[in-house]
Formats: structure tokens, sequence, C-alpha cells
């Protein structure tokens, strides 16, 4: 009887022993089904990030890329038009002269009554009479426009916009989808041919 109680009581330690490695190995098991969630979710949303800071670097590369830069402004034809000589900036894409838009904003000072703004693009052209832009020493239109190529372009704007002394007009381009240029036109106490505004 006392062998029996002996047995029984090593049966009944190892029933205990088993239960505590049962135990622990579920908590183990939990443990790694916790540590892949985790994991999971740290890794898509690094992706994410890394999804949306390329995205964001594309577009600022876009918006720089395709800029227009202007590298002068000159007044021709006794002042009466405006002869802009630009580029674009360095890494954009060739463009076509109709997708390159233009504002010239024209404020009311002195002779001019009521603010004016004329538009158009470079390859055709609404409410402002211009020549297409053609590259620098080259004639006829250029299509499509490329880096690395200087154009030219020349304006002729009418009514308010013309050239008048001791004013300001704002002009802004934009090449496609790319960033704006701001210039302002400053025509000083003369609006005679050879006058440089920018």
């Amino acid at each position: 009887m006392v062998k029996n109680m002996k047995n029984e009581m090593k049966n009944e330690n190892r029933d205990d022993l088993g239960a505590i490695g049962i135990g622990a190995m579920i908590v183990f098991i939990a443990l790694i089904l916790v540590a892949a969630v985790a994991s999971a979710v740290i890794i898509q949303t690094a992706e994410k990030l890394q999804q949306n800071a390329q995205s964001t670097g594309e577009d600022t590369t876009d918006m720089m890329a395709g800029k227009i830069f202007i590298l002068s402004v000159v007044l021709t034809n006794g002042g009466a038009n405006l002869y802009i000589t630009f580029e674009l900036a360095p890494g954009s894409d060739p463009i076509d002269p109709t997708a390159v838009e233009y504002n010239l904003i024209c404020l009311e000072t002195g002779a001019r009554t009521g603010a004016l703004t004329q538009s158009g693009n470079l390859g055709t052209v609404a409410g402002i009479t211009a020549t297409a832009a053609s590259a620098l020493g080259t004639a006829g239109a250029a299509d499509p426009l490329n880096p690395a190529t200087t154009y030219t372009v020349t304006l002729t704007p009418t009514g308010n916009c013309a050239p008048q002394a001791n004013t300001d007009d704002t002009f802004v381009i934009q090449a496609g989808g790319g960033g704006f240029t701001y210039e302002v036109f400053k025509y000083g106490g003369s609006t005679a041919a050879g006058e440089v505004v920018v």
C-alpha cells in the first residue's frame, strides 16, 4: 500500500510537470503569433511610408524639372512687342509648345483703366498676339520644346496691357503640369525698343 502511494505521487508529479510544459508551449506559441502580427504591421507601415515618400519625390521632381526659366525680356518694334528668351529647366522632358500656358496680368495705373489679363500658350494664341516659340537663331516654330535649347517668343500685348512707362506687369508661365514661373515686367521711364524689362 505504501508502495502504491509512492507510485501515485510520482504519477501526479509527472502530470503536473507535463501540464507546466504544455502551458509553457501555449504561451510560447502565443508570443510567436503576437510577434508575427506586430512584424506584419511594422512592415506594412514602412512600405506605405516608402511609397508616399517616393510619390512625393516624383511630384517634386516633375514640378522642378518641368519649369521654364525666363532669361530676358526686351522691348522691340518701337516698344510694342515683348521679345522673350527662355529655356526649359535642366532635366525637363520635351514639351509641346501648346502645353506651355502664360498669363500677362496688367494692373490699373496711370492711363490704364481697369485691370486686364491676357493669356495664351506658346503654340497658339488666345487674346494676345504672339509668334510661336522658336529656337534661338532659327526660323519657324519649335515643336517640341527641348531642354538645353534656348527659345524665343514675341508677344504683342494689346489694350491696357500695352507696355507703358512707369508701370509693372506680372507675367506667369507654366510648362504643362510643371511649376509656375513668375516675372515682373518693370517698364522704366521709357518704353523704347531695346529697353530691358526683365
